[in-house]
């Protein structure tokens, strides 16, 4: 019978995925009804599912657990050195306009007797990133998660991003990039780390 229990919650969660999709997408069908579109037409048909699904993987990080997501991937080391993984792709989107904001994440810390599973990192950047959010914000959430994760003795974490609300609309400025910094424990404490980092994390 036990077993029988893990089928039964996924059998649940599915129904609950697909009602919250026709939810979703009656929306969806409103919003370009609104717009002045036929929602009849040949190529908007499916359009309002399209997007609810679309919608739905584009803020996963809510509906994702970090403990599942970081479990099993801390590892015991003796290295004291910094660790950096450059170039991490993330998309997200601004939580002002509901637009896009499309870049570059780069993550380092200082372990001390705990190292994190390297694609580990690459997710936890999805896990937020994954959700309404600003830039500012969204770059403190994944050190502080990096750090709690090892109890790293520092972290440091810089995005750089192109913003869609501010390329496709508003100012309509195409070149702009916004960077943001984290510096946390030795990052912050320590300019030579600080810079180490930095230019480490340069192309």
């Amino acid at each position: 019978m036990s077993a029988q229990i893990p089928f039964k919650r996924r059998e649940v969660a599915v129904t609950e995925e697909a009602e919250t999709i026709d939810e979703l997408a009656t929306h969806f069908k409103e919003i370009i009804t609104g717009l002045g579109e036929d929602v009849d037409r040949e190529g908007l048909v499916d359009t309002p599912v399209r997007a609810a699904k679309a919608m739905r993987f584009l803020t996963q990080g809510y509906r994702q657990n970090l403990g599942d997501l970081v479990n099993n991937a801390v590892f015991t080391s003796d290295t004291d050195e910094m660790v950096i993984i450059r170039n991490i792709e993330m998309y997200s989107l601004c939580e002002h306009h509901m637009l896009p904001f499309i870049g570059q994440c780069h993550v380092a810390y200082l372990p001390q007797g705990k190292v994190l599973g390297l694609s580990k990192i690459a997710r936890i950047v999805d896990y937020f990133a994954r959700r309404l959010q600003i830039q500012e914000v969204l770059t403190k959430q994944i050190a502080e998660c990096v750090k709690d994760a090892i109890d790293a003795r520092g972290v440091g974490v810089v995005i750089e991003a192109k913003h869609m609300c501010m390329m496709m609309r508003g100012v309509e400025k195409q070149n702009s990039t916004m960077t943001t910094s984290c510096m946390m424990g030795s990052f912050r404490e320590d300019k030579a780390t600080r810079e180490e980092f930095l230019r480490l994390a340069r192309p």
